[in-house]
């Protein structure tokens, strides 16, 4: 699947507000979908790029020999999906938000997992 498509299928996880691919070296998204005048996908791609560099790091500085698979930031009123790309040298991650009233966290990650497997980079 194309990086439209699968940020449509993103959108299409129950709850969803906003998604985007992103480089996370660079901060920059490679698609949107979503968002608008409550959530700037652009900024909240370039912040999780950050979360997701200092992970890294702090793994690396750990010397842990793992790989991330998501990182969830929980708000108020909001879940933050990160999912880390786990392909041949890609720095990228799929990015949900997620209303919490209206989502299954559980059902989210589990979209997130088959969307990465289908996305062709």
């Amino acid at each position: 699947m194309n990086i439209e498509t699968a940020l449509k299928e993103a959108m299409a996880v129950n709850g969803a507000i906003g998604a985007a691919l992103v480089d996370y070296e660079s901060g920059m998204c490679l698609g949107t979908a979503g968002g608008g005048r409550d959530l700037d996908l652009e900024i909240a791609a370039a912040g999780n790029a950050e979360v997701v560099r200092h992970e890294m790091r702090m793994m690396a500085t750990l010397d842990m020999d793992e790989s991330i698979e998501d990182i969830l930031v929980t708000l108020h009123r909001q879940y933050h999906l990160i999912r880390v790309l786990t392909r041949d040298g890609a720095y990228m991650f799929l990015y949900l938000a997620l209303d919490r009233e209206r989502a299954n966290l559980a059902l989210a990650r589990h979209s997130l997992r088959r969307i990465e497997r289908e996305l062709a980079l």
